[in-house]
């Protein structure tokens, strides 16, 4: 899953509106229009293949897309934490934008979404079983360890998908 896919799945899974999502790029420090927003909300006929990285996709025939890079992404993240729980002050010597990691798209989701929606380790693993998905606690802190670490374990599309598939059945009703 590309990073526009994971996009899409969380805006869909969360019923977040198109006003909301140009505010929140806006939190996070992409200033975009209502109408590049819904490019980078578009899903490409290449997107739809499952685990394929041997597709070379050529974006300059979709005139209606816009690739969301790794900085894209991780911007929207950190500005969806901030529209969730509001602005938090920096500390002294702390820089007031957070400054972006290297890290893979699923996991970095999946720790951004947990601080914004204040979910527990308990919650998570409520959501992924709401999608049919064991997921034991020590995985999940493996998922959820910095990069690095021993323990660290590569969040795989198909956690990541399930996931979003769990909030989405949680919290559309």
């Amino acid at each position: 899953m590309d990073n526009n896919d994971l996009l899409i799945r969380l805006r869909y899974a969360l019923d977040i509106k198109n006003k909301d999502m140009v505010d929140i790029f806006k939190l996070g420090g992409i200033d975009l229009s209502k109408e590049e927003v819904l490019k980078v909300l578009t899903k490409t006929p290449e997107s739809d293949e499952e685990d394929d990285d041997s597709i070379w996709v050529d974006h300059e025939d979709h005139e209606d897309y816009i690739k969301a890079e790794d900085f894209l992404f991780e911007s929207f993240l950190n500005g969806f934490i901030i529209f969730k729980r509001g602005r938090q002050e920096p500390k002294p010597g702390q820089p007031e934008v957070p400054s972006l990691t290297n890290e893979r798209s699923n996991n970095l989701l999946l720790k951004k979404v947990k601080i914004a929606l204040q979910l527990t380790s308990e919650d998570m693993l409520e959501i992924w079983d709401l999608a049919g998905v064991t997921v034991t606690k020590g995985e999940l802190g493996a998922l959820l360890r910095k990069v690095g670490h021993k323990n660290y374990k590569e969040c795989g599309d198909r956690y990541a998908r399930n996931f979003l598939k769990g909030l989405a059945i949680k919290y559309r009703k």
